[in-house]
């Protein structure tokens, strides 16, 4: 596995997608609806890895709770993986507990989440990309 992107929950994407690519030089965003988990994403690549800004797009969506909750900030770490249905299989069988089972999600990878309370309090999405 490997780190593959970091999620910020923001209430303006589009402002929020201003600041951080004027405070980190990155001319192109891109942006996406993720139908699937009620979010608006701005895409942000950088050399290593991406910073994906995260914008509710209504009031069912975790992010809009999570808003509500705790304010903007870093919302999730997430781990590509090439054999997600393996991954998942693997950790739990090590008692990693899951939110949900493996669904579609930004750019066409297939995700889920890892339950904070199995990873010391930190939500972490596992991600499986198309070419993997």
């Amino acid at each position: 596995m490997s780190i593959d992107h970091i999620a910020i929950a923001v209430d303006d994407l589009e402002e929020a997608a201003k600041t951080y690519s004027e405070a980190l030089g990155v001319d192109s965003v891109e942006y996406e609806t993720v139908e699937s988990e009620g979010v608006r994403v701005a895409i942000i690549r950088m050399e290593n890895g991406r910073i994906e800004l995260m914008q509710p797009t209504g009031d069912n969506s975790p992010i809009k709770k999570f808003l509500e909750r705790r304010g903007p900030g870093l919302h999730h770490m997430a781990l590509a993986t090439p054999d997600i249905d393996g991954e998942v299989e693997r950790m739990r069988g090590s008692g990693v507990r899951f939110l949900g089972e493996v669904r579609p999600g930004s750019e066409g990878t297939r995700v889920t989440f890892v339950h904070p309370k199995s990873l010391c309090g930190v939500l972490a999405e596992l991600c499986m990309h198309p070419e993997d």
